[in-house]
């Protein structure tokens, strides 16, 4: 029923034009995210009683400079994934579009690679316990995951299939009909259900005692809420479908639901034996 359509609400991807430069929310809803991610886990690290032997595992000093770490993964890991895994023959062709990040193209599993060795190198460099920092940066996550879905709200992309239900959205880019606003649902489930789920997990059972326990969680579940989004999302049209209806996004989020599985079982077994 198109009539009960929600219509796009229009918003300009360009916040702000100043000559020559223009700020995109793309960049602003990383900015934030990041931005809140850093001060929320200082919090999380400045509450001793919730780490194993009542001990943070990072300093106020070392997440400060872990930020810096951890954007250079995040962007480096992201943008190289979505071309990699994506796009990478139209890439091959203009290799100048790899650094225009403000286009959009943006891969979450290529940029959660890129901060895991931002987060392995960076506790080597400092001797810090890895998988408590693992579960540090993974309580944080789905602030900067609600803030990116945003955007791909208002870039326009990433949006799903038509359907009938009253919420749908007609997206300007996407045709006639009414579609799934995908990117929503996204930063509802893996922004906002994701991080009252590992709030409560690490406030209410002591997990964050378990090292491991909170990354292998925030692994399962987000490729559990991501693999139920790409049922009703469009995939890449330089993809699309794989055999039996799959995508490249539920192929990506295989190794995350196994490595979180191993990481729960190690932080069982080892709080077990010691």
């Amino acid at each position: 029923m198109t009539f009960l359509a929600i219509p796009f609400p229009m918003i300009d991807p360009v916040l702000l034009s100043l000559g020559p430069v223009q700020i995109h929310w793309y960049a602003i809803a990383y900015i934030v995210g990041i931005l809140l991610a850093w001060v929320y886990t200082k919090r999380l690290a400045g509450k001793e009683a919730l780490w194993p032997g009542a001990q943070s595992p990072l300093t106020a000093v070392q997440l400060d400079d872990f930020v810096f770490w951890a954007t250079i993964g995040i962007i480096l890991g992201g943008r190289l994934g979505y071309v990699l895994f994506y796009n990478l023959d139209a890439y091959l062709q203009h290799p100048a579009q790899i650094l225009a990040l403000w286009t959009g193209g943006m891969s979450f599993h290529g940029g959660f690679l890129g901060v895991t060795v931002a987060m392995i190198l960076f506790a080597r460099a400092r001797s810090i316990s890895l998988l408590s920092m693992f579960d540090l940066v993974a309580m944080a996550a789905p602030i900067g995951l609600f803030f990116g879905r945003i955007a791909n709200f208002i870039n326009s992309e990433l949006w799903g299939l038509p359907t009938s239900l009253p919420w749908g959205v007609v997206f300007p880019n996407g045709g006639p009909e009414p579609r799934h606003p995908s990117q929503l649902y996204e930063a509802a489930l893996e922004g906002l259900v994701l991080f009252i789920l590992l709030r409560l997990l690490s406030h209410t059972t002591g997990a964050l005692k378990k090292p491991g326990t909170i990354a292998g969680t925030f692994a399962i579940l987000y490729a559990v809420f991501r693999t139920l989004v790409e049922l009703v999302r469009v995939p890449d049209s330089q993809l699309g479908y794989f055999s039996l209806g799959t995508t490249m996004g539920m192929w990506l989020s295989v190794p995350m639901i196994l490595a979180g599985l191993a990481m729960i079982i190690h932080a069982q077994v080892k709080k077990a034996d010691g």
